[in-house]
C-alpha cells in the first residue's frame, strides 16, 4: 500500500487540500477523477500524456475517470496562457476534433474504468437565468486576480466578457458531475479551484484538486502546444514521433523521462551522467514511440531515422503519390493530406522546407509537371514521397 501511494503521488505538483486527500487514499477510498480537454485541435499530444499517465496509474489502483470532452467550452476558448482573445472555433471543427479525442484517449486510459462525457449536454441546457446565478457566485475582482487576465488588463489588451465565463463554466462541470477529484496541468489551477468554489456555494462536497507539471515543447521553452508547432501528437506516425523526439534539446531529456516514462529519478540521473546524449535520446525516442506503436513499428522508425539523418540517405520505402497532370505545388502538398492546409503548405514552401529531387521549391506559384522518371518529394525533415507520373 505504501509503495502504491508513493507511485500515485509521484510527480504531482500540488494537492488541495493535501492532508485530507492522502488520508483518504491511505484509508482505501476510491475516487472518480474528473479530467477535461477542449477539442480545439484534432490531436492530443505528449503534454496531455503527463496527466493521462497519472490518471492511468490511479485507474490501475482501483479508481475511475470521467473524461470530459469540452465541446461547449471549446467554443469560448480557454484563456489560460493567452495574451489575446482566442478566435471563435467553427462548431463543425469542434465536432470533428471531439470524435478523434475519444479514440486517442483510450491509447492511454483503461476503457473499462473511463466514462466519456461531452459538456455541451448540460451547458447547452443552461438558461440565461442559470448562467446569471452562476456568475453571481464570483466577482470581477476575483477573476482579475487570475494571472492571465491581470497581465492583459495591465497591458491594456482587450478581455472579452465571454472569457470571464470560461472558468465559471468549467467549474460548473464539477457541480453537474458532483466531482470528487479534478486533475489537470498546473496552468488549470484557477479553473479547477473555481469548481471547488461553486460546489461550496451550491452546497456540495468540494472536490480535491491535483495539479501536474506542464511539459515544455520541442522548442525547449514554451508549453507544448499544437498552435505553436512544438508538439508530438498521439496520431503522428511512428517515424514522425521518433524523429521529433530526437530533435529535443538535450537539457529537456531528464524532464521528459521523469514526466512521461516509468524510469526512476536515480536511474535517469545516472544515464545522463554516463551515456552519450544521442544514445540516451534514442532510448527516450524508442520508449515514447513504443507507447503508441507496436515494437516492430517503433524499431522501423528508428531504422528510418538512422538511414535518413545519421547516414543522410533517402529511404527506400517511401509512399507514392501519382501525378496525372500539371499540378500547382500547393495543391500537390494538400491534395492527399500530406500537409493539413494551404496556409501550412505555403509556410513550408516559403521557408525552404519542400524539395523535389534535392532542389528546394520556394515559389508558392510553382507548378509540378509530369516527368518520365519518378522524383523524390521531401516535406520538412522527415517526410519523403515518391512522385510517380501516370
Amino acid at each position: 500500500m505504501a509503495d502504491q501511494l508513493t507511485q500515485l503521488l509521484k510527480g504531482i505538483e500540488n494537492i488541495i487540500p493535501q492532508d485530507e486527500f492522502i488520508q483518504a487514499l491511505r484509508q482505501g477510498k476510491h475516487f472518480n477523477i474528473k479530467f477535461g480537454a477542449d477539442p480545439s485541435a484534432p490531436d492530443l499530444h505528449l503534454g496531455h500524456l503527463v496527466v493521462l499517465r497519472k490518471l492511468r496509474q490511479f485507474q490501475d489502483a482501483g479508481h475511475s475517470v470521467t473524461f470530459i470532452i469540452g465541446d461547449f467550452t471549446a467554443r469560448i476558448g480557454d484563456p489560460t496562457g493567452k495574451n489575446e482573445t482566442r478566435p471563435a472555433i467553427d462548431p463543425q471543427a469542434v465536432k470533428r476534433h471531439a470524435e478523434t479525442y475519444q479514440k486517442q484517449v483510450f491509447r492511454v486510459l483503461d476503457p473499462q474504468k473511463t466514462t466519456v462525457v461531452y459538456n455541451a449536454v448540460w451547458l447547452d441546457a443552461l438558461k440565461p437565468v442559470d448562467i446569471l446565478q452562476l456568475m453571481a457566485k464570483s466577482t470581477v475582482a476575483q477573476l482579475l486576480e487570475r494571472d492571465d487576465f491581470q497581465k492583459r488588463f495591465l497591458a491594456q489588451h482587450p478581455i472579452g466578457l465571454h472569457e470571464f465565463l470560461y472558468p465559471i463554466l468549467q467549474g460548473y462541470d464539477s457541480v453537474h458531475l458532483k466531482s470528487q477529484v479534478e486533475m489537470g496541468g498546473s496552468d488549470q489551477t484557477f479553473n479547477m479551484l473555481m469548481g471547488r468554489q461553486l460546489q461550496k456555494a451550491l452546497g456540495q462536497t468540494q472536490q480535491f484538486v491535483l495539479t501536474l507539471p506542464l511539459l515544455e515543447g520541442l522548442d525547449g521553452t514554451q508549453k507544448m502546444s499544437k498552435s505553436l508547432g512544438n508538439h508530438v501528437a498521439f496520431n503522428d506516425s511512428a517515424v514522425d514521433q521518433y524523429g521529433k523526439i530526437m530533435s529535443l534539446p538535450d537539457a529537456l531529456m531528464e524532464r521528459y523521462f521523469l514526466l512521461l516514462t516509468d524510469a526512476a529519478e536515480a536511474d535517469v540521473k545516472r544515464w545522463i551522467k554516463e551515456e552519450h546524449p544521442k544514445n540516451l535520446k534514442q532510448r527516450l525516442a524508442r520508449t515514447l514511440t513504443g507507447m503508441f506503436y507496436a515494437p516492430a513499428e517503433a524499431e522501423a522508425a528508428e531504422t528510418h531515422f538512422e538511414t535518413v539523418f545519421s547516414q543522410r540517405e533517402t529511404p527506400t520505402d517511401m509512399p507514392a503519390i501519382v501525378l496525372r497532370q500539371v499540378t500547382p505545388l500547393l495543391d500537390l502538398l494538400t491534395l492527399h493530406g500530406e500537409v493539413p492546409s494551404r496556409s501550412e503548405a505555403k509556410r513550408l514552401v516559403q521557408s525552404g522546407a519542400v524539395s523535389l529531387d534535392g532542389e528546394k521549391m520556394t515559389d508558392i506559384q510553382c507548378n509540378i509537371t509530369p516527368q518520365t522518371q519518378p522524383q523524390v518529394l521531401k516535406i520538412g525533415k522527415r517526410k519523403f514521397f515518391k512522385l510517380t507520373f501516370d
